[in-house]
């Protein structure tokens, strides 16, 4: 380690600035987007000595690392990931078992069985929202979008919607440890207890599961084979794992923040409710501007020269999904929110053929892209006529946190009420909406 270390420093070449500057700072963390601009012009290839590794900031270059597996590998997850879900992801496979296994998965949340988690979701979505509309007031974080994706994603597993809050409390400790830079004795203590209890929980499910399968995607996993074997408990509990932050992490973030550019900006708010076939867009270029994944860690197989400096083999490379998605030589100004954008590509931001990097690219791109388009357009749909004059509440400081993965802390709306026993200028919600 010693050695490897004196190499980052002899072939390390890139000037950080500006003076001073930490991608770990607290004046980064208060809003990372104003940053990304100096970065990508001055310091492309980013040094962070605390953690040793190393910021992209440039679109062609997060493109490049994300694309070319041979040089950029997964191995970084091995210590980021695989202690907390209990196994490896499918981030880190591949070949044949990547291809086997991704397909697995993907067949859960696509054709029939999306179809079948669409009216899943309109049901979870009216029975949250149904005690807000009466008060025209809510959080749209903390009262609906969090404990929706939770339980949208249960649903999909197969698991009890009744222990949402629980699953929920292990899953953010999950996510803490995967999503954290550097975590404290106590902290890391809590999170691995957190990946123990939430296997020991999903242990009996899987057991039942091989017993008697049913049609989701836990019961897909525990009959599915690779090479003629089925999967052990342990690779099923990885890969429960693996779709359960995946899924659940950005939900709630994009929706809260697609509501909040679009009531910023009324004229795109009122274009959208006029033309729903706008929504796609809308939600795409959210995920363009703010990305709920901010950071995507790759290992450097060899040294690998950029325009703005070496990483050396060994090191851990984040690249920066925010900033990739802010570059002018990828998007006509980039630091504008326009569901109107002519280089973004509605129809293919939730592919592989996407401009931006939201879902990541390559390979590795993100498997459920589709369901979160689904969940987010089918949850977006159902809100936009029922918040009559949807609006920021008074006093209402907005703010957002994280450094791997960000969005708001919570967003309170103020809307029309829907008075009790009468009807609304927006579709009668009922829970078959």
């Amino acid at each position: 380690m010693c050695s490897q270390r004196r190499v980052f420093r002899e072939v390390r070449t890139v000037p950080v600035a500006p003076a001073r500057f930490s991608v770990l700072s607290e004046d980064f963390a208060a809003d990372p987007y104003r940053h990304f601009s100096p970065l990508r012009e001055q310091a492309p290839v980013h040094y962070e000595p605390a953690i040793d590794s190393y910021f992209l900031s440039r679109h062609e270059d997060v493109k490049r690392v994300l694309t070319d597996h041979e040089a950029f590998t997964t191995e970084t997850l091995h210590v980021r990931a695989e202690p907390v879900m209990r196994g490896r992801v499918l981030a880190q496979m591949t070949g044949a078992e990547h291809t086997a296994k991704r397909k697995i998965v993907v067949r859960g949340f696509t054709g029939p069985a999306l179809q079948e988690q669409v009216r899943a979701i309109r049901a979870n979505a009216a029975e949250l929202i149904a005690p807000f509309l009466t008060r025209g007031r809510m959080d749209l974080v903390n009262d609906f979008g969090k404990p929706l994706a939770v339980q949208v994603t249960l649903d999909v597993l197969g698991l009890e919607r009744r222990d949402w809050r629980q699953v929920a409390a292990w899953h953010s400790g999950v996510a803490e440890f995967v999503t954290s830079m550097d975590l404290t004795p106590e902290r890391r203590r809590h999170c691995m207890d957190c990946a123990e209890q939430l296997e020991a929980y999903l242990l009996p499910v899987i057991e039942q599961r091989r017993r008697h399968p049913g049609a989701d995607l836990i019961s897909r996993l525990c009959t599915a084979e690779f090479n003629g074997i089925g999967m052990s408990d342990r690779d099923v509990t990885a890969l429960i794992v693996n779709v359960l932050v995946a899924a659940a992490e950005p939900a709630d973030k994009t929706l809260a923040l697609l509501f909040k550019h679009l009531i910023d900006r009324p004229e795109q708010l009122e274009q959208v409710r006029r033309d729903p076939e706008l929504l796609s867009a809308a939600i795409a270029e959210t995920l363009r501007f703010t990305p709920p994944v901010q950071l995507i860690p790759r290992q450097a197989a060899q040294d690998t020269a950029f325009a703005g400096g070496t990483v050396p083999a060994g090191a851990t490379v984040f690249c920066m999904i925010g900033a990739a998605n802010r570059d002018p030589a990828a998007f006509t100004d980039p630091d504008s929110f326009d569901i109107h954008r002519p280089d973004l590509g509605a129809a293919r931001s939730f592919t592989a053929a996407a401009q931006h990097l939201s879902f990541g690219t390559g390979l590795h791109q993100c498997v459920g892209a589709a369901f979160a388009r689904a969940e987010i357009e089918t949850v977006a749909a159902m809100l936009l006529p029922l918040l009559d004059q949807v609006r920021h509440s008074p006093g209402f400081r907005y703010r957002e946190t994280g450094l791997y993965t960000r969005g708001p802390v919570s967003l309170p709306l103020d809307f029309t009420p829907v008075r009790a026993g009468e009807g609304h200028a927006g579709p009668t919600l009922s829970p078959l909406y």
